[in-house]
């Protein structure tokens, strides 16, 4: 295992600099620039200030500037690619019961939590780069560590404080002072509780993610990864029960979240049990990717990551002995697969008025559905990326064409970007975080060439990533500083080279 000990030096370097804050340190301009027409400003603090650093990740950095023609395509992998370690692994360290336990702390960006989705997907942006015996690999079981812990204590939550260890202090979050939630949780040691089935299902990949390319299961059986694992299964079982028992009588929920809020995204409905829900083998969900209450349960974008993430982790499970909890995992995930594609296949009229079958967005099991998708991951569109279908797949296709249409009400096109946007950001406003997942999602040249041009053209001129742009006004964006945006553009620029390095040598002056 790497030792912790040079990241420690690492930020006690930094903790001796006058590091700006990297919001204001965004606002501001800093050469070198790109020499292409939006003539992009560099964006990674001095090397003394950066969070983390990785030897193998400057490499590729480096290697990347001979793969990419454009000069305004490159300043901008270079700025993205490299801002989870740059600017967001808040600790690094091991845990208190167990030294030999690597635990990483990593926040989102400009909120100083870690959320399970967002520090998984921050982290997946590096596999490229991972081994279990460089830094990377040591970051990367920190994290799943971390996780664990976290799933453990306070299984419904989705967003952290930091752990004891570290002795950072909690964060204050007021909107949870408004909070009625079952069971309860510690504001000292969560930031916020929404049951969100993405977030475990983020673990899960994190999890298989690391094995697949390393190989090395032996941490796995060391600390909570197992007990975590054997959480899920139980807890997936009791959200997969119906509102009504057969005798008619209501059941109880395990999880229930009200919040005094302005709009119907921030709270549930019937008392926080949420809406009716029939049981059909999904897993129920409270909440979206996107923090937003979902509005029926059977939430079918993280049913599909949680059963697509659930069967490759099976391989971890068989590789500790845990023979019995891999059997479990296995018909788990297929149940949830089997539902999904009974359930989650609806029978719609398309934009040049065909019918054809696509994939709802959420689904109640009474015949109630929602057809659109959001931005945020795991979403409809991104279906590929974590692995539940292929892009050939005739109804992820029938589904793509659909959600890229003015049939997706979240669908947003102006002057200066087109995708799908979120109701957590409103109307008129579309996340870039979807035209890069539109790329990962599709075999054509002209379409992924126009998508990166868009992209370019959407930053606002700061050179990164943001969460939402106004469609018609590029300098009007929400979060300065998305740390899980800017590593997707720069994993899906990987992603590139490998299956089309010809469009990188594209010029979009």
């Amino acid at each position: 295992m790497v030792s912790t000990w040079i990241l420690f030096a690492l930020a006690a370097v930094a903790a001796a600099q006058d590091c700006q804050d990297y919001v204001s340190y965004t606002g501001q301009a800093h050469a070198p620039f790109s020499s292409g027409k939006y003539n992009f400003s560099s964006m990674r603090p001095p090397e003394e200030c950066r969070s983390f650093s990785s030897s193998e990740v400057e490499g590729v950095i480096t290697d990347m500037q001979q793969k990419i023609a454009d000069p305004d395509l490159y300043q901008l992998f270079q700025n993205a690619w490299p801002n989870t370690l740059d600017t967001t692994v808040r600790w690094v360290g091991n845990s208190s019961d167990d030294t030999s336990e690597e635990l990483s702390f990593i926040i989102t960006g400009d909120i100083d939590a870690m959320w399970l989705r967002d520090s998984a997907n921050q982290l997946k942006s590096y596999l490229p780069v991972l081994s279990a015996n460089n830094t990377i690999g040591s970051l990367y079981r920190g994290a799943i560590n971390l996780q664990a812990r976290y799933l453990n204590e306070s299984f419904f939550c989705q967003a952290f404080q930091p752990p004891a260890e570290s002795q950072i202090s909690a964060t204050a979050n007021g909107a949870v002072d408004n909070d009625n939630v079952t069971p309860s949780y510690n504001n000292n040691t969560v930031f916020e509780c929404k049951w969100e089935l993405d977030s475990v299902a983020s673990f899960l990949d994190l999890s298989a993610s690391y094995y697949r390319v390393t190989n090395d299961s032996s941490f796995f059986s060391n600390y909570q990864w197992t007990q975590t694992v054997q959480s899920i299964l139980n807890q997936s079982y009791y959200l997969q029960n119906s509102t009504y028992s057969a005798d008619g009588s209501v059941t109880t929920t395990p999880y229930t979240f009200t919040r005094l809020s302005s709009d119907s995204e921030g709270t549930q409905d019937n008392s926080g049990s949420g809406n009716a829900f029939e049981n059909t083998g999904l897993i129920r969900s409270w909440f979206r990717p996107s923090d937003d209450a979902t509005i029926y349960q059977g939430f079918i974008p993280a049913n599909m990551m949680f059963s697509s993430a659930l069967s490759s982790s099976v391989s971890i499970a068989n590789a500790i002995g845990e023979s019995d909890l891999a059997d479990q995992m296995s018909t788990l995930a297929k149940t949830v697969s089997k539902a999904i594609q009974k359930w989650g296949v609806k029978k719609v009229t398309t934009v040049d008025g065909q019918t054809t079958s696509v994939y709802a967005f959420e689904v109640d099991g009474y015949g109630s559905q929602n057809i659109m998708d959001d931005a945020n991951l795991p979403s409809l569109l991104g279906a590929p990326v974590y692995g539940y279908v292929g892009t050939n797949d005739t109804t992820f296709q029938a589904t793509r064409k659909l959600l890229l249409s003015s049939k997706n009400p979240y669908y947003g096109n102006g002057s200066v970007i087109a995708g799908i946007g979120s109701p957590h950001t409103g109307f008129g406003r579309v996340w870039p975080m979807s035209l890069i997942v539109r790329i990962m999602t599709s075999d054509d040249d002209e379409e992924i060439i126009s998508t990166l041009e868009l992209l370019l053209g959407s930053t606002g001129g700061t050179g990164l990533i943001h969460e939402s742009v106004n469609v018609n006004d590029g300098g009007d964006f929400s979060r300065q500083w998305f740390a899980w945006a800017n590593g997707l553009f720069g994993q899906m620029i990987l992603e590139l080279y490998q299956r089309k390095p010809h469009i990188l040598q594209h010029s979009f002056q």
